[in-house]
Formats: structure tokens, sequence, C-alpha cells
């Protein structure tokens, strides 16, 4: 239910829109390829979190296979995807929320209230209150948070599978005629753009320190979140396809809240558009939730392993959580979605998505080599030839982003490797630990060690 909730509603309720346009009818073809690299990794995602079932994804697989310092790089990668889709997507639901509230009550959100000061506005208002609900339910507890997002998902589910049915009431072969109007190049820059939304991947291992036999539970959701996801992807996307000319996506009208339009159009009735908003509404509340959950996890992480100030590795006594780490991250995408447009940023989400697949990717040929010994719930299908796909897959869509994707993301990257060569190394836990005294990097510590990736505690060892 994490990585349905965390990738189901973006790819459709927002990205469609902006990939369609690129690849026409063979956006369709974009989701299969975004699809099959995305299996690709989630069976190398399998075995890493089978192997190394704890909090940090990436992050810690990385640390366990690849060292510290490439840990850190693969650290700014996943910041940088978690910080910004999350704000991006909070953005997006303020429009469903307009939408909603336009067609129920007659009357929307101020202009000034649902745009920062970029867009002619002064802040997102939906957008942050939506960032502050989630973070008071993180705070709550994991599973207060896991039962709300499981809830969320079964109504985004149904919504979707409603919008198919009606969709296809008004499907037309006609309009796929046109199939890939600008040939590969489109098709290649339509996955790398739909790419970022299987971020929900990621989000499962997060959840390593916090779900029962990970080694066995957390490869079989992952493996069940990537058939689910593509399935509801495909479905969407040719009903959707079907009902009008792939030119009409871009119009100016479809900009927002672009599937409850669609529904609009082909029932020429406002009521379909107002369940698809209240869809879409309880949807992307899941994906803000889970995507939250994830990046408070990964700091967590970094934070317990000594490369981050000691507060982002406390846990709060009585609830449990990392509520200092939930604080900071409310604050920054809260900031980000209020204040900044994020519409141009989705390539670059990708771009940290797709290197951390990579990083599994070859974790998983790493690991299998450096420890063979080590006990696994699950062994990725033909190795070593499915992580060299995975990471041969991944690199096709890197090829598609534009030059300006690559700049924004070294600034970033070089930012993070700063801080860590300048503080992090120097009060790093690894670094000041003796010899004798490491745990077994494969494996993690026991609760409360002091090196690489283990088990939540609060900072005094407990569990």
């Amino acid at each position: 239910m994490f990585g349905v909730g965390a990738t189901v509603g973006t790819g459709v309720f927002f990205v469609m829109h902006e990939a369609v346009p690129d690849a026409g009818p063979a956006v369709v073809i974009a989701f299969l390829l975004a699809g099959l690299a995305a299996g690709l990794s989630a069976l190398c995602y399998a075995e890493m979190a089978s192997a190394v079932p704890v909090s940090g994804s990436t992050y810690s697989y990385a640390y366990a296979t690849l060292g510290e310092i490439v840990a850190m790089g693969v650290a700014a990668c996943l910041l940088l995807e978690y910080g910004v889709s999350t704000a991006a997507v909070a953005v997006g639901w303020s429009d469903y929320v307009d939408l909603l509230i336009s067609n129920l009550f007659g009357f929307g959100i101020p202009d000034a209230l649902e745009g920062g000061p970029f867009e002619g506005g002064v802040i997102n208002l939906p957008a942050v209150v939506l960032v502050v609900m989630c973070a008071v339910l993180l705070i709550r507890g994991t599973s207060e948070s896991a039962m709300a997002n499981a809830v969320m998902v079964i109504i985004k589910l149904a919504v979707l599978l409603g919008f198919s049915a009606v969709a296809f009431t008004a499907f037309s072969a006609d309009n796929f005629a046109d199939f890939a109007p600008n040939g590969v190049t489109g098709v290649t820059a339509a996955a790398g753009t739909i790419f970022f939304t299987f971020i929900g991947l990621d989000a499962v291992s997060t959840a390593g320190d916090e779900v029962k036999d990970p080694q066995k539970t957390l490869p079989r959701a992952l493996i069940a979140a990537l058939i689910t996801v593509v399935v509801i992807y495909l479905l969407v996307a040719v009903s959707a396809l079907g009902t009008q000319p792939w030119q009409t996506f871009s119009d100016e009208d479809q900009a927002e809240a672009g599937l409850a339009k669609i529904l609009e159009n082909v029932v020429g009735a406002a009521w379909p558009g107002t369940i698809l908003a209240i869809g879409a509404v309880i949807s992307i509340f899941s994906v803000t939730l889970v995507t939250m959950y994830g990046q408070t996890r990964i700091l967590f992480a970094i934070g317990r392993d000594g490369l981050l100030p000691p507060m982002f590795a406390r846990v709060h006594p009585t609830l449990r959580t990392p509520v200092n780490t939930t604080v900071v991250v409310a604050i920054a995408v809260g900031l980000l979605a209020g204040f900044v447009p994020l519409d141009s940023l989705w390539d670059l989400v990708s771009i940290g998505t797709l290197v951390a697949f990579i990083v599994v990717s070859l974790g998983v040929i790493v690991l299998r080599r450096t420890r063979p010994d080590l006990p696994r719930g699950f062994r990725v299908p033909g190795y070593p030839v499915v992580p060299i796909l995975s990471i041969l897959a991944c690199l096709y869509i890197l090829s598609g982003l534009h030059w300006s994707t690559y700049v924004w993301f070294l600034g970033w990257l070089l930012v993070v490797l700063a801080f860590y060569l300048f503080w992090g190394r120097r009060h790093s836990k690894l670094n000041q630990t003796l010899v004798g005294e490491v745990d077994d990097p494969a494996a993690g510590p026991a609760p409360g060690g002091a090196t690489g990736p283990g088990r939540m505690t609060d900072g005094g060892g407990r569990s």
C-alpha cells in the first residue's frame, strides 16, 4: 500500500499532461518503458531489501556496499527527489481542491492564496495545509499513517477504475492514428518525465525498520506494488487518450485538474469531474504522506550515521517517531510548495530517481561478490543479466533528459558532497569507531550501534 500510495497519482493526475505533448499517443510506450526499467530495478531493490532490511532505502544500501561518500551522493539524489516531488505534488493537490470547491459551492480559492509570489499570488495555501496535515499524521505514528494511507489507496484505485470505465465509453481508435509524432526522441523524453512517479518503489524500502519479517515482506511488497502501478497507469492512459486528440492534452484548460476536465467533456456535466476531484484530493494526500514519510526515514538514517546533526537521529520517547526530522521536512517542503514554482522540476526528480535505481542495481552486483554468504530472502532471477539490464535501461532513459537538468543536478550534488567533506566526514560515527568495534557493514549494527545502517533508535540505544 505504501508503494502504490506513493506512486499512483502523480503519473496520471499530473505528469500525463506533461508527457503526452512530448510522445503523443506513444506515451503508452513511455509508460511501458519506464515500467520496464522500474521493474528491473524493483527486482534489485527486492534483493537488497532482503539482505539489508533497514531504514534509509538506497542510502543504506549504498552505505553497506559502496562506502560512505557514495552513500552521501545517493542521499543527495534521494533528498532531491523526495523533497521536490512532495512539494510539487502538494501544489497539484491545490488545483483539484480548487476545482472541487468550485463545483460544490460555486466559488474557488482566491488567486492570491493558490499561487506563490512568482505566479502572481502570495502563497499556495492549500499546498501548505496539505504538508502540515501529513506532518501531523506522521508524527502521531507509523501504524496510523499506514492505516490512513491504505484507506486512501483503496479509494484512489476505485476512482481511477471508475474514470477508465467512463472514459472508455467515448473511446475512439482514431485518436491513436498519429501514434508517435515526435518519434523515439519524444517517447524517451516522456519516459524520463514519467519515471519519477516510480519513487514509490523506493518509498517501500524506507520502511525496513518498521515492518515485520522485512526479508520476506519487503520483496513481496515491491513486486506487488510495481504490478499494480503499471496496470493502473496503462489502463488510465489508454482510456484517456481514446477520448480526445493527443494535442488537446496541452490545452490551457487541462493544465490543472486534467483528468477531471476529460470526464466533464465526455459526460457533458460537472458531476463526474467532481467525483474524480474528490478521488484526486484523497489520492494525492496519500502520495504526499508516503513521500514525506520516506524523506524523514532517510534523514533519520543519515543522522544516525553521524552525517547530520544528532537531532535528526532522535526518536520521540512516547510517539516512537522522528519528530524533529518530520518538522524540518515539513518546513522545507512547505516553503517550496507555498512559494516556489515547481512545474519545470519533474525531470530533476526523475534524474535523482534514476541514479538511485542505478546504485541499487550496482549494489546487488557488489554485494554478491563481497558477501556471497549473506542471507537473502529474495534473489534477483537471471543474475547478473537483470541488474546489468536495469542499469542500461535507466541510462537509456537518462539520455532523454535535457542538458539543463544535468547542470542543476550536478550543482545540488556538489553542495551535498561539500557538506560531507567539510562537516559530515569529521562527525561520521564510522570514522570515529575503532576497527575492532565495527559491526558487519552489510547487515548493519545492533540497535543503538554506532556504525552503518541500523534499526530505528531514540539515540539512547533503545530500538
